[in-house]
């Protein structure tokens, strides 16, 4: 969900009910476009982070502090000069706008009572923070805008504060049903388009779900809705601006694959994602979710040179994979070059000179066969030129059943890989699976350089029973767990044919309750290729049953006799121990 109006009237509700009549104790401006505000209040002291980002623009409560440049940037001791000690009396949003109005009251030069306005735009690029007097003349900002930068509008000291009218949206607060008809089906385009280009702070996330809980499609033009589907999609607009009138947000993180891939103020059922996680206020929620989301982006960055790597030797060992097979393909043919020769060689005297071919009875089925002849060869001379084939593709055969053995077991290898990257959190679960890069050839240790130390542990889990459960992160460690951790009656897991974790459980020589193989093999699915599907084939067998083929890559095992279960991938409800 976009940082739209919607959000930001939660945000509002909440600083309201928190920051109400609350002393700014400290002002530091940690980045040039953002502020850190401290404040102290009945309920006890908190830390408010105003940013003005360009790329990344956030208001919310948090209980970090951010260390400050020894000198003070000159809005922020501008900032300290007046409103210091100023008390919050108010915390507004006009219309829908993405825009929140702090109005501090404080003490002036004189010793009056008077309020000024700290107001925070959050616009993407054109983000700021605006300090406001109580005549609606700004007295400075974090960014100055000039003529010469914006035509609309100047942001710089002694002039007039406005909010620029650039769309010319309604206000979704405010609107009637004969507005929204007018307005909304006055338009020819898609129902979920004509929503946010209508009114202020309806992004298309949100404008989307407005009509999914119409029943209707997103996608469905204007034109075609049916007197019953305008009323339906009213109702359901109504209904969203009633809860965001009566504050009735429940704010949440939507993840995908462990990942959070949107926020969301309300309960959200356009998006096709069950994997949801109740946060108790929007505050919490926007540094979760970026500081969620910020780690992903980092990792995968880091990771992207090995990524590279992977897929590069992956993608050549696929092609060099279906060429063996178009050949593997070829060679069967060889049988009945075979048959042909020996079939020439009993045959054969009874071929015409110069014969383009010969049919005789084929004695391995009583059936008669046409073989093809070269004019100017004799019979014989033809049944060793088919034999001479057939020697060809056996040779080509023995050779590439061989080699297509060992190329797909690169392929699982480097897939193995690959899902040992999309599973790495930290920077240390990537040193270790660089090390097995290096051990397998694909990198080159750079000169004298030595093995490096592993910090990177396996997930540890505990199952609903009290059972420890570990999950290996990479081919090393599967190889650790499976062999050198897990005793002879530990139960090991493993999605079925796809490259995934070894899971291991600590049965503690007893007999374990059917909830905890369930849990274990949610795990062994979550961390496979197939996560995120509902139903994923996981093989389950006592460690004792498991063998390490001579040869193979780290963390491949072979077993004959295993149990199998169908189970999702959701672990939401399983605990994870931090080590």
């Amino acid at each position: 969900m976009a940082f739209d109006g919607i959000t930001i009237s939660c945000l509002k509700e909440e600083l309201k009910s928190v920051l109400m009549n609350g002393r700014i104790y400290k002002i530091a401006q940690p980045e040039t476009d953002e502020l850190l505000l401290t404040l102290k209040t009945n309920q006890g002291q908190y830390r408010l982070v105003l940013s003005a980002s360009a790329s990344l623009p956030l208001v919310y409560l948090t209980t970090k502090n951010k260390p400050s440049p020894m000198t003070a940037p000159n809005f922020c001791m501008l900032l300290r000069k007046h409103i210091q000690n100023g008390r919050i009396v108010d915390i507004s949003q006009p219309s829908l706008e993405r825009i929140l109005e702090f109005t501090i009251e404080h003490l002036d030069e004189m010793g009056d009572l008077c309020q000024k306005k700290l107001i925070v735009e959050l616009m993407g690029k054109h983000s700021n923070i605006i300090f406001v007097n109580q005549e609606g003349k700004i007295i400075d900002s974090i960014k100055h805008i000039s003529s010469a930068v914006s035509s609309l509008r100047e942001v710089l000291p002694g002039r007039e504060y406005f909010i620029p009218e650039t769309t010319h949206k309604l206000n979704p607060l405010t609107t009637t049903k004969e507005e929204f008809f007018i307005h909304v089906y006055g338009q020819n385009t898609e129902c979920f388009k004509a929503l946010y280009t209508t009114y202020v702070g309806l992004s298309p996330f949100i404008s989307n779900e407005i009509c999914f809980r119409a029943g209707g499609n997103c996608d469905l033009s204007i034109a075609a809705l049916s007197d019953d589907d305008k009323d339906n999609l009213y109702q359901s607009f109504d209904g969203m601006m009633n809860d965001i009138k009566t504050a009735n947000f429940a704010p949440r993180i939507l993840y995908e694959n462990g990942i959070p891939k949107e926020y969301a103020v309300f309960s959200i059922g356009s998006y096709p994602i069950n994997d949801t996680k109740e946060i108790s206020s929007i505050s919490a929620l926007l540094e979760q979710y970026y500081e969620e989301k910020n780690v992903v982006t980092r990792i995968r960055q880091k990771s992207v040179d090995l990524r590279k790597i992977v897929q590069t030797a992956l993608e050549r060992n696929i092609k060099k994979y279906d060429l063996q097979l178009r050949q593997m393909q070829d060679t069967e043919k060889r049988e009945k070059y075979k048959i042909y020769g020996e079939l020439l060689t009993a045959f054969g005297y009874g071929v015409e000179p110069g014969s383009k071919s010969v049919t005789v009875n084929n004695y391995y089925t009583s059936e008669d066969v046409t073989i093809p002849l070269d004019p100017q060869l004799s019979a014989i001379e033809n049944a060793k030129k088919y034999y001479d084939k057939y020697n060809k593709l056996k040779r080509t055969y023995e050779a590439l059943s061989s080699l297509t053995v060992q190329v797909k077991e690169e392929i699982d290898h480097l897939e193995s890989v690959s899902n040992a990257l999309d599973i790495a959190l930290r920077e240390e679960d990537l040193v270790q699976i660089k090390e097995e890069l290096i051990e397998t050839g694909y990198i080159k240790r750079k000169g004298s350089s030595k093995k490096q130390r592993f910090t990177s542990k396996p997930f540890h889990y505990i199952s609903s029973d009290g059972y420890h459960i570990y999950v290996g992160k990479n081919n090393l460690q599967n190889e650790e767990l499976t062999f050198k951790f897990a005793t002879g009656n530990d139960w090991w897991f493993h999605a079925k044919g796809v490259p995934g974790s070894h899971v291991i459980v600590k049965s503690e020589g007893g007999e374990m309750p059917d909830r905890t193989f369930e849990e274990a093999g949610k795990l062994a699915a979550h961390f496979s290729k197939l996560r995120g599907q509902e139903k994923v084939e996981i093989d389950y067998i006592q460690k004792k049953h498991i063998k390490k083929p001579s040869g193979g890559k780290p963390g491949f095992v072979v077993y004959y006799t295993n149990y199998s279960l169908i189970i999702d991938s959701d672990i939401r409800d399983l605990q994870e121990i931090e080590e």
